[in-house]
């Protein structure tokens, strides 16, 4: 006797089965985003095989009606002009609330920049699905989604769908580009304000280690510490031992040697390449230094954080307050100063060699002649990188 189609199997499940049918199809969409479109192809951090990488695209069309240009440039600008007015969501400049509640419109407005799509969007897909299916309708995806899931779980298939329209808009562009950038902790002094949500990157796929991201942009792992749990690195290697992915980068691991006797080239290299472990440590002096000698008066958590961030970053009243402090505190003062020296070393790409050692070692020099025994012993440090 046929059954009825109120007695379809999926359309009687117990409450929590639906639950979890749900969780587990938002995973999916989450791992989409930060395998393909974040560490594959807004990053280029690793290599996958055509039908996975058209997985990913098929199913994020159904789930999200992103287009895959569109997000990796956003993303890319978001990188390159970062904390800035024209990063397409910082908080720091447009305020949290905004950014948390209004960050699918933030996308949606920056998605119809064409400057934007023609200058970071390069070397995304441009195949004939693109063209013609994905990114002219990308609407349809998100109807058909919602067909499969009513045919599929009945009148609760509506609710499925919902959760799986909002989860993209709540968890990517709310809680990553809006507390990422205001709440957590840092294992790194970058020049923006990211931060790790938590060092276990499981709900949202391993996004939540923002600060380690930021750091290492191009790296396709994004724990960092011994302690920390990125589950779609976890992913990653599953695809690599199954021949359908390829790291290409990840982020190096700091290693020592004794301290040279002076700069040469092997040391520039070791220090530029971990340049943001090199800026950690500097922060944390500068902290420890503050909490010493920071004058009265002063709130030592405000100038904590304005002291770590650029000053390209800061408004007109921090910078002002910044330089209050550092005049009634010479020693505050050249810290501060020789940081921003210690920061233009590898941001001038065009010097050679010669320079950039003599640089360095001009750096060394002068912070070992100081008279402050912080920068003496950081100066032993630098030289120690390897």
């Amino acid at each position: 006797m046929p059954l009825s189609v109120f007695e379809l199997p999926l359309w009687n499940l117990p409450w929590w089965h639906y639950a979890l049918i749900t969780l587990a199809l938002t995973h999916i969409t989450i791992a989409s985003v930060t395998i393909f479109l974040h560490r594959h192809q807004a990053h280029r951090a690793l290599d996958l095989h055509p039908a996975v990488s058209h997985f990913f695209r098929f199913w994020l069309w159904l789930t999200t009606g992103m287009v895959t240009r569109a997000w990796a440039a956003i993303h890319r600008k978001h990188h390159a002009k970062c904390e800035t007015a024209e990063d397409p969501h910082s908080p720091q400049v447009l305020g949290l609330k905004k950014v948390f509640f209004e960050g699918a419109e933030l996308y949606r407005a920056e998605a119809g920049n064409p400057e934007t799509l023609e200058k970071y969007g390069r070397g995304t897909p441009d195949d004939w699905l693109e063209r013609h299916v994905y990114t002219p309708h990308s609407a349809r995806g998100i109807v058909l989604m919602l067909l499969v899931d009513v045919a599929l779980f009945g009148p609760i298939g509506i609710t499925i769908w919902a959760v799986q329209m909002a989860w993209i808009p709540v968890t990517a562009a709310g809680i990553i580009n809006g507390m990422g950038h205001c709440w957590g902790y840092r294992n790194f002094a970058c020049e923006d304000a990211s931060t790790n949500l938590s060092p276990w990157g499981i709900l949202i796929g391993g996004e939540e280690l923002h600060n380690n991201h930021h750091a290492y942009g191009t790296s396709a792992r994004l724990s960092n510490r011994w302690y920390e749990f990125d589950i779609g690195w976890l992913y990653i290697r599953i695809l690599e031992t199954l021949g359908l992915a390829r790291v290409r980068r990840v982020a190096p691991t700091v290693k020592w040697l004794s301290p040279r006797p002076s700069v040469d080239f092997s040391t520039v290299q070791a220090v530029i390449t971990h340049r943001y472990d090199v800026m950690t440590r500097y922060a944390r002096l500068m902290n420890r230094q503050l909490k010493d000698h920071l004058p009265q008066g002063v709130n030592l958590e405000k100038m904590r954080e304005w002291l770590r961030l650029a000053p390209a970053v800061l408004g007109q009243d921090e910078k002002a307050a910044v330089e209050q402090a550092l005049e009634k505190s010479d020693r505050l003062a050249q810290i501060y100063h020789m940081r921003q020296e210690l920061a233009r070393i590898w941001e001038r790409s065009t010097l050679s060699r010669e320079q950039l050692v003599q640089n360095l070692q001009d750096w060394c020099q002068k912070a070992e002649a100081s008279g402050i025994e912080a920068l003496r012993d950081f100066s032993l440090k630098l030289r120690s990188y390897a």
